[in-house]
């Protein structure tokens, strides 16, 4: 059975996680406010390594700056008490009336100014925390109505911000990254940069694309009807996985934030074998944070925010456990050399080959018996994903 978790496993809670009230569209609060100090204190318990905030999830909006500076010595003393770190912060663009329309892409040009100014705020705080990644989620950076909003120049002034943050940590000499989170909808009708692939274009148009990579959601990506894992992956090979946000979502709906493999168990634990062990035929792996962004279900009670905070955990290392015995399993082994899972890797012209080469090559073409595979040549990949399954469910 997998082992309890410790700080080497690096787990990482968001503040606003484990201080979900309960309140949605429909129904107030269930759950008393969580202070940050016990929060910490019983992450630390569980065994995570790490909490990560909003600017306004440990201050509240508006906050003078001695009501700033007494939360900002609290987390602190609680951190140093713990050993805990925080190695990542957000601010959020997205709960205030103000932002209505969006921050760095509100209509209205003194909203973007401030907007930008909050930003830079936490930045700076993020920097004196030890932050390494600051996460950018714009949650309202979109528009319900067609007509509303110019696309192009709302994503030029998204470059223009994201530009100035990263020429001002450039100045300052900061040691800290940008990681962008798509989400395609919710709460805006849409929202811009919807998934990791327009993320990660998006980015390739930056002054410094150095600084920027991808916060991918498991529930984001799969509200959009996409393969998460095959994200990720995408993310990993053009080195842009700076964080990632786990949790579980079942089906194309609203954002549910389950717990992680509370949901698409399949697919959450190619991710984690994935993550852990990079492709079938290696390649990189992540040695980020495992980032648990989910929200304590409304029909709990303290209690249960402690037991799903250590349900994700517990749930990821379980499924590390598994896809480590998928892989050392000489039966998967088989499977994949006759699903021809490696041979994906060799490149598909021989060294020196030209494209002359090729088309003078007869079996590539001409005598290729393309007929041989009706009916025949089949790939096996059935067979593979049940041994996968029996693994997943501990039956081997």
């Amino acid at each position: 059975m997998a082992a309890h978790p410790t700080p080497a496993d690096k787990f990482s809670f968001g503040l606003w996680t484990i201080g979900y009230n309960g309140a949605d569209p429909f129904g107030g609060p269930t759950r008393a406010p969580l202070d940050v100090v016990h929060g910490v204190e019983k992450l630390a318990e569980l065994g995570a390594y790490g909490l990560t905030f909003h600017d306004d999830d440990l201050f509240a909006f508006g906050s003078t700056v001695a009501e700033r500076q007494k939360q900002i010595d609290r987390l602190k003393q609680a951190l140093a008490d713990t050993g805990l770190i925080i190695p990542m912060v957000t601010t959020n663009l997205f709960s205030a009336p103000v932002f209505k329309d969006g921050g760095f892409t509100s209509n209205d040009r003194v909203v973007r100014r401030f907007a930008m100014r909050k930003a830079m705020r936490q930045l700076e705080l993020g920097v004196e925390l030890g932050a390494k990644t600051f996460v950018m989620w714009g949650g309202r950076e979109g528009a319900e109505y067609d007509a509303a909003k110019d696309i192009r120049s709302a994503l030029e002034r998204y470059r223009e911000a994201v530009n100035v943050f990263a020429q001002y940590v450039t100045d300052k000499g900061y040691d800290i990254r940008f990681a962008i989170e798509p989400k395609p909808n919710e709460p805006r009708g849409d929202i811009l940069l919807p998934t990791v692939g327009h993320a990660m274009a998006f980015i390739s148009t930056l002054e410094k694309p150095e600084l920027f990579g991808v916060n991918p959601e498991v529930g984001h990506e799969q509200m959009a009807g996409l393969n998460f894992t095959s994200g990720i992956a995408q993310a990993l090979y053009q080195g842009k996985l700076f964080h990632i946000d786990l949790n579980g979502q079942r089906g194309i709906k609203y954002d549910q934030d389950l717990v992680f493999g509370h949901g698409d168990i399949h697919n959450a634990f190619a991710l984690v074998d994935l993550l852990e062990n990079g492709g079938p035929n290696g390649g990189p792996v992540y040695d980020g944070p495992r980032h648990f962004d989910y929200k304590p279900s409304r029909t709990e009670d303290e209690v249960g925010v402690w037991d799903s905070a250590a349900a994700n955990m517990r749930t990821y290392l379980l499924l590390k456990e598994r896809a480590a015995a998928f892989r050392a399993d000489p039966e998967v082994q088989e499977a994949l050399a006759n699903s021809r899972v490696a041979e994906l890797a060799q490149p598909t012209l021989a060294a020196g080959e030209t494209y002359d080469d090729l088309l003078a090559d007869r079996s590539a073409f001409e005598d290729f018996d393309a007929d041989a595979y009706f009916n025949g040549k089949g790939f096996g990949f059935v067979r593979l994903q049940q041994l996968a399954t029996e693994h997943l469910l501990g039956a081997r």
